[in-house]
């Protein structure tokens, strides 16, 4: 067996989730302690508890006060998806990839989406629009905001040799996001953007990403005809 990184929580987690899987560990039974598990990895306690505090939020492990942890009975099933670079999308299909950025502007928010993207009111946000194309024929069309305060080397980034899709997944790690999937007709500009006939159904979604509680960017990606989603369960 391969002796885990305990230097870091997520070589801990590692472990602790073989075990899990391995049924070490069965369904509903109780985790050692932190401080005995700190003790067997040579560690300190905090690294174990970050690495259990991950768990809990994967809905793998349950944790209750004095009551220590145990593996959860069900544990939920979930797809797992990640942001995808629209860039290496296209060249995983053997395809070329170039952007245009159409549109590059502070503004505020607008008031439709306050609700959901809660930015301190009364500063701009930055503002873009961007064509993705796939052997120069569209490839999606995006229209996103990016919160200045939880992105601030954006408002200097001019994302014309790197797209803000790409900066954004390498400068601005999240925490959790919201995701939504649904379908749009092609409209008078997004037949333009997208050579779509008008009233064609295309793949859209909306994505808000957060780090804690402070909202980083949201974005709506709508794909041109033809497009699919791929993930692993």
């Amino acid at each position: 067996m391969t002796t885990p990184d305990t230097n870091s929580w997520t070589g801990i987690r590692a472990e602790l989730l073989r075990r899990i899987h391995a049924r070490v560990w069965e369904p509903g039974a109780q985790i050692p302690h932190e401080a005995d598990l700190a003790e067997e990895f040579g560690c300190a306690r905090t690294t174990v508890n970050r690495a259990l505090r991950d768990l809990a939020e994967s809905g793998l492990v349950v944790r209750k006060r004095r009551a220590g942890t145990r593996v959860a009975l069900n544990p939920p099933q979930r797809a797992t998806l990640t942001i995808p670079i629209i860039r290496e999308e296209v060249e995983a299909l053997g395809r070329t990839y170039r952007h245009s950025l159409l549109e590059r502007d502070f503004r505020p928010l607008p008031p439709m989406l306050h609700g959901a993207f809660q930015v301190t009111l009364g500063k701009d946000v930055l503002f873009l629009k961007t064509v993705h194309f796939a052997d120069d024929r569209p490839f999606a069309f995006e229209e996103r905001y990016i919160n200045l305060e939880a992105a601030p080397d954006a408002r200097d980034a001019r994302f014309e040799d790197i797209s803000a899709n790409e900066w954004l997944v390498h400068n601005a790690p999240y925490s959790h996001g919201d995701l939504s999937f649904f379908a749009v007709n092609a409209d008078e500009r997004l037949s333009r953007k997208l050579d779509a006939a008008p009233g064609t159904a295309l793949f859209s979604m909306e994505r808000i990403t957060w780090s804690g509680a402070v909202p980083i960017t949201h974005v709506r990606l709508v794909y041109a005809p033809g497009y699919r989603m791929r993930t692993e369960i």
